[in-house]
């Protein structure tokens, strides 16, 4: 609650950018994001070392961000954010494989932690005449460019800052907030404990098809903070290709992404072989069978309509092969997502957005017979399991209260949290207050 005071408390102090100049040479924007929830009491006839609690909770998340950028030559561009985060994630960041709040990989505690986000270059090259105009955005400075260009980004990012782009569900801070409505609940693409990692993504525009392509840093222990920097022997590649149409006269987007692991990760079957030997409650398996490289891959379809100027729906369906545990995302081996985001203008609220979504994740049958067994992994684990999908609802409305500050509340409800029919259903509310600057 601190935060959000403060957070409040600077808005009459912020400076708000002037109109826009048609290029920017330098940029310097920040943003302030407080997010609160509040789990209820649910069934919960038995609990494990990473279950939900089923008493119910209170959690909060906290960043401030500065986003820097400079224009360096012709075509060339340096990018440099800094970041506050603090906060207390729902049980630990355990129990749930769609988790409710996308910040929460940025909650360090009570402390606030300053530490260094991105810093990367981005290089184009145009690769025709026509242009068009890139409004200024964070990480983006206003200006024309080529319409066909190739574009390359070298450094430290997040592969989610170039792929799986979605106009209506990507940021927590002011869209969605569960994970699965932020990514494609399966991909499990390579980044430290926060979501960030070294490497290059290039992409080429040509007419109304994208195709993007990279390969990321992953962290030396899954899901850890340390970044493992052997992008040559350990690493996570992706590819999309991406085509843009109209649909009546309203824009929408297709996208279809491949990746692929190669990572030092337990596989379930070994864990599960292991636990058969040697019996007891509780028991993380995976950290005793991780050994040589594993490669673990899968597939992503992204779609995103215009129904109307103020209206837009989304899908998301995502699968992985589901042999290996989780390398840098969540615990998810399948997943639907969709829904969809409406505008105010109908009722004098042309900034507000009211947004509906449904997701369900599961489990593929080597993860499933490894929790069923006992076993303990990374985000999940009740000491057993009675598998049933994970199926959950989540709604929001985002309030514009004035320039630059936006309060939102949300409500999600999810039905057999961390995949288990014996436990839950869960229902979290939130509270967000996010300011642009």
């Amino acid at each position: 609650m601190r935060c959000l005071l403060l957070t409040l408390a600077c808005l009459p102090f912020v400076a708000h950018a002037e109109t826009e100049q048609p290029t920017e040479a330098w940029q310097a924007k920040g943003q302030a994001t407080y997010i609160g929830q509040h789990s209820s009491s649910f069934r919960s006839p038995y609990n494990g070392r990473n279950s939900l609690n089923g008493a119910g909770e209170d959690a909060y998340t906290f960043t401030s961000t500065a986003f820097l950028g400079a224009r360096l030559w012709q075509g060339g561009e340096a990018y440099l954010n800094i970041e506050a985060g603090q906060g207390d994630a729902m049980s630990g960041l355990t129990g749930l494989g769609g988790f409710t709040n996308g910040e929460a990989t940025r909650a360090s505690g009570n402390q606030l932690k300053i530490y260094r986000q991105r810093a990367f270059v981005r290089q184009t090259w145009a690769l025709g005449q026509d242009t068009e105009y890139q409004a200024s955005d964070f990480n983006q400075m206003a200006g024309h460019v080529a319409k066909d260009r190739f574009v390359l980004t070298v450094g430290n990012f997040s592969v989610l800052d170039i792929f799986d782009d979605n106009a209506y569900a990507k940021d927590p801070r002011t869209q969605f907030m569960n994970w699965a409505n932020m990514a494609p609940i399966a991909y499990d693409y390579a980044a430290d404990a926060r979501g960030f990692g070294w490497g290059f993504a290039g992409e080429w525009y040509q007419d109304n098809y994208v195709l993007r392509f990279g390969r990321m840093t992953g962290p030396k222990v899954p899901n850890g903070l340390p970044i493992d920097y052997r992008i040559g022997k350990y690493y996570g590649d992706q590819i999309e290709l991406e085509r843009q149409h109209m649909l009546g006269d309203q824009p929408g987007k297709v996208r279809l992404l491949a990746w692929r692991n190669r990572a030092q990760v337990a596989r379930y079957s070994d864990a599960s072989r292991w636990l058969a030997n040697n019996p007891g409650p509780d028991q993380q398996a995976i950290l005793n069978v991780r050994e040589g490289a594993r490669i673990k891959y899968g597939l992503v379809l992204n779609l995103e309509q215009a129904i109307t100027a103020d209206l837009g729906v989304f899908l998301r369906l995502s699968r992985s092969d589901g042999r290996t545990e989780t390398y840098a995302f969540t615990e998810a081996d399948s997943g639907m997502a969709t829904g969809f985001a409406l505008k105010g203008s109908a009722w004098g609220r042309p900034d507000d957005t009211f947004g509906l979504a449904w997701m369900r994740n599961g489990l593929s049958k080597d993860r499933r017979n490894y929790l069923a067994q006992g076993g303990i992994s990374f985000f999940i684990g009740d000491g057993q399991l009675n598998y049933r999908a994970e199926n959950s609802i989540e709604t929001y409305y985002s309030l514009q209260a004035t320039r630059g500050l936006w309060l939102s509340a949300g409500y999600q409800r999810i039905a057999n949290p961390g995949y288990n029919a014996d436990r839950g259903p869960a229902a979290i509310t939130s509270l967000r207050a996010h300011a642009e600057f």
